[in-house]
């Protein structure tokens, strides 16, 4: 299954804050990616955050693209809470407001996989 890190450059000291903005999320109940069909393209599988200093990290399991996860996660509730929350603690803009632009954002700030292994391969 792939992995995406994504990355969040944000103002160095709001550790806190941020953690507080993530109390009580939950994911959606359908782990299921569906088109602007509902046909069902792909699957988030699971997903962790993590942060140190000005650097949070996302990292996504899923199956199908990437593009299409990032378009689902674009149209959750929770997810455009979670970005308009996170604004004030950013180092860099992220431009979230729209599915396109959580598209790009997204996909932009992808890190380079260097390796991946898992017992499953």
């Amino acid at each position: 299954m792939p992995i995406a890190a994504i990355t969040y450059d944000i103002k160095a000291g709001c550790e806190d804050e941020i953690a507080k903005i993530f109390t009580g999320f939950r994911r959606v109940g359908n782990p299921a990616v569906t088109d602007a069909a509902g046909r069902e393209v792909g699957k988030i599988l699971s997903t962790a955050l993590f942060i140190r200093d000005a650097t949070m990290v996302r990292f996504i399991e899923y199956e199908g693209s990437l593009a299409d996860v990032a378009r689902f996660m674009a149209g959750q509730p929770g997810v455009q809470e979670v970005e308009r929350k996170l604004k004030p603690f950013l180092a860099s803009p992220r431009h979230t407001d729209t599915v396109d632009g959580f598209v790009a954002t997204l996909t932009g700030s992808e890190m380079r996989c260097l390796s991946a292994l898992s017992v499953r391969d």
